[in-house]
């Protein structure tokens, strides 16, 4: 995040804390002042972060002081810093070092050309990856051929023949630059997942797809019908996979089914008077779902080669890994219906026999959808596999051929996060950690590597703090950048063969910040529900905090499965921060049913969404304001959107005694009515407990005040399933209020006219106050 814009939200804060004390006098305009001043741009702090690049074995750093740069480099061999005065010597070095990795482009202002020089017989192609981290094609280079393309220092580019099948990654200099693209680029890329396999045909006989079935063709014309029950609604699919022989393929039969349909309609189209209606196609837990099956053809000889249908039936998904070196197995992976099983499977391609290398069971959910982990080592037919078997997310290291596992990588009372790079030449894993300094928030990130064989793990970052890191191009250092959400971000630059800290790079100052009343939020935490297991969260005051006073709390939820979601480094928290200023003190809570601590924390929301993690979040506000007298737990409000939304209704309908105000927006209210992976993968196969955990078979219990919005065409979150809601209550005779926005999608709750009418309705419920419109 750049300095400047925490300049720019100290003014937004300190216009707010003028505003707050006497909101109710106040109008809608103070609303409307403070959204103008939020696009308040161009002031800066006089720390701004440096600009670096590499030059061999010295960080090259970049300072603009007084609006002219200057330059400093630090040998790693020496640790010493001197000052450059004549950057010049690194300019004439224009070839950029290739990466194994990208990472999303930074917010640089300086621009440069890049001449992308392309080494290979075959054109390649140019992505640019913006500060989303997402892609954006800039054409190819032709073989021989070169291209200049105008970019800004610091920005990622991922170069590839096809998706995939990566030539290299580079990011650009602070002056003009050439990137070469040949097999040293290619050769230093780390690409997670599948690894890529050439897949050869013969050039004699071929397969086809002919009236649904399999066929094999050669220079001859004599046609072969290798299959002959592929049908309208089971046929065989296109993609064929080549053994890197050529002498086997692998094909997939897959049924069909009509996928579900839901009606949206826009009330208030601005190109014509009458509503329109659009359909879209929708999948929701319990539909049927595509059913593949695997089958081996022997191309040299022209048979079909049977495989046991049994070993892929009810399945979520059936996936094509890779071919053994030698082409005689196939393997794949299996994820069964419900989420219960995942299991890596090889086929026989000689006679068809199936059988498990890998087979995760689970009695409540696999998560496979953040935590599948398959890296393939290519000198070894063996896997790096990640699973939650001993009660955390570790890596394991699998023979391939016999499914033994040859040794657990990682253990311990933490997790893995994500595998960086695995480096075959020194049998090292390379991965993200979280909870793996047991003194610190277990939320934070750190780097970590570890031999094959779990020996020698080395933590490279320490600072208390979450991290991300850039590594120099030969990995021996990576630039650490780290922070807290009440710590301003910290760079230093970090040995990775031993994690010693060589040097600080740069300390955000927010004194201008603080000058003006900011604070910080305050990190807390308390055993959640059990008495024993942290809950970790953090709390926000107004800028014009006066601690003799009681300031009702208002939790901002989201209790979605798939991750957490208290943030964990520096940044402004604005969302939060426009509603405490409004006189409130405002929570952000990660409970058990969360992601990313034990499978036993994780396992809470199993076929139990309702759950939210309210017992948690009930306790440690308690525990919250035992500490903090200032927080007054006589008046308790909660909101959220999507899974939050959920969340929110629920906290009036389960625990009404503790929470007494809502906001729930776009609500998933009744899991049957969402999409069908992320309630699948956590609820599992639809029963009885789908109606347990809705909030339409509840909503007679709703106690307090609620808000329900949402918009008309959401197609992310049926709509109907806040309208099922909605009918629920009036059926029950309960009072709430509704607004339904015309022609608005997701997340209508956060547009400003919604998110004004949410701060109102929780200053006259919590305050009492009217506000003036």
């Amino acid at each position: 995040m750049k300095p400047s814009h925490y300049y720019r939200f100290a003014l937004l804060i300190a216009f707010l804390s003028i505003n707050a004390s006497s909101y109710g006098q106040g109008t809608s305009d103070d609303y409307r002042r403070a959204a103008q001043l939020q696009q308040i741009y161009g002031s800066t702090l006089k720390n701004d972060a440096p600009s670096y690049f590499w030059q061999g074995d010295s960080l090259i750093l970049e300072f603009s002081i007084d609006g002219k740069s200057g330059y400093q480099k630090f040998d790693t061999s020496s640790c010493k810093l001197e000052a450059v005065d004549d950057p010049g010597q690194f300019k004439n070095d224009t070839n950029l070092e290739p990466l194994s990795k990208w990472e999303p482009s930074g917010n640089s202002s300086k621009r440069v050309d890049i001449t992308f020089v392309n080494e290979f017989d075959k054109a390649v192609r140019l992505f640019w990856v913006n500060r989303g981290g997402g892609m954006r094609s800039f054409g190819v280079v032709e073989p021989g051929t070169e291209k200049t393309i105008s970019t800004f220092h610091g920005h990622y580019w991922v170069i590839d023949f096809k998706r995939n099948d990566i030539a290299g990654i580079f990011i650009a200099a602070p002056w003009n630059c050439r990137a070469v693209i040949n097999e040293e680029s290619q050769s230093k890329v780390d690409m997670p997942g599948i690894e890529s396999q050439p897949q050869q045909s013969n050039t004699k006989r071929n397969l086809a797809i002919r009236r649904h079935n399999v066929w094999l063709r050669n220079d001859q014309g004599d046609d072969i019908q290798i299959t002959t029950n592929g049908t309208e609604n089971d046929p065989y699919l296109r993609r064929i996979h080549y053994s890197p022989n050529g002498r086997y393929a692998l094909a997939f039969r897959e049924t069909k089914v009509n996928r579900r349909q839901i009606p949206l309609v826009e009330s208030s189209p601005r190109d014509q008077v009458h509503p329109k209606l659009k359909w879209i196609t929708y999948v929701k837990p319990g539909d049927d779902l595509p059913q593949r099956r695997p089958i081996i053809i022997d191309v040299e000889n022209g048979k079909l080669v049977p495989v046991d249908e049994n070993y892929f039936k009810d399945s979520w998904s059936v996936q094509f890994q890779r071919w053994s070196k030698d082409g005689e197995h196939a393997y794949l992976l299996y994820n069964q219906r419900g989420h219960q099983q995942l299991a890596l499977r090889s086929i026989d391609c000689a006679n068809g026999e199936t059988k498990d290398v890998i087979n995760e069971t689970s009695k409540t959910f696999v998560d496979y959808s953040q935590k599948t982990t398959l890296r393939w080592l290519k000198k070894k037919n063996q896997v790096i596999w990640a699973s939650e078997r001993d009660g955390w997310n570790h890596l394991y290291r699998i023979d391939a051929d016999s499914g033994d596992v040859i040794n657990q990588v990682t253990k311990g009372p933490w997790v893995v996060r994500d595998v960086e790079l695995i480096d075959e030449e020194k049998e090292e894993v390379w991965f993200t950690a979280m909870g793996i300094h047991s003194d610190q928030d277990p939320y934070h990130r750190h780097l970590a590597k570890v031999n094959f064989d779990g020996s020698d793990l080395t933590v490279i970052t320490s600072g208390d703090g979450t991290h991300r890191w850039e590594f120099s191009p030969d990995r021996k250092f990576v630039v650490d950048k780290f922070s807290k959400v009440d710590q301003p971000p910290t760079w230093e630059l970090v040995r990775t063969s031993d994690g010693k800290r060589l040097h600080t790079i740069w300390q955000q100052d927010i004194q201008s910040l603080s000058d003006t009343g900011y604070e910080t939020p305050v990190r807390f935490s308390a055993p959640g529900r059990d008495g024993e297991t942290m809950i970790y969260g953090y709390i926000i005051k107004p800028s014009n905090f006066d601690p003799t006073k009681k300031y009702p709390v208002i939790e901002d939820i989201y209790a979605g499965p798939h991750g957490h979601h208290v943030g964990k480094s520096f940044g402004l928290q604005i969302r939060p921060r426009s509603i405490a200023e409004l006189g409130f003190i405002v929570v952000k809570i990660d409970g058990m049913g969360t992601n990313w601590r034990s499978k036993k924390f994780h396992d809470v929301c199993w076929q139990n969404l309702d759950d939210g993690g309210f017992p948690d979040r009930i306790a440690w506000i308690k525990a919250a304001a035992e500490k903090y007298p200032w927080m007054d737990v006589s008046k308790v409000g909660i909101f959220g959107g999507s899974a939050g939304g959920q969340n929110a209704l629920a906290a009036l309908l389960h625990h009404g005694n503790f929470y007494h105000v809502a906001v729930s927006d776009c609500g998933c209210h009744d899991n049957r009515m969402d999409k069908i992976w992320w309630n699948e993968a956590w609820m599992g196969k639809m029963g009885p407990h789908y109606e347990q955990c809705s909030n339409v078979t509840h909503a007679a219990k709703l106690q307090g005040d609620l808000m329900l919005t949402v918009g008309e065409i959401d197609s992310n979150v049926d709509p109907a399933s806040t309208m099922q809601v909605v009918d629920a209550l009036i059926r029950a005779n309960k009072d709430f209020d509704l607004i339904i926005a015309p022609g608005r999608g997701h997340g209508v709750g956060e547009s400003a006219y919604l998110a004004r009418r949410r701060q109102d309705f929780f200053v006259r419920k919590l305050l009492g106050v009217e506000p003036r419109n």
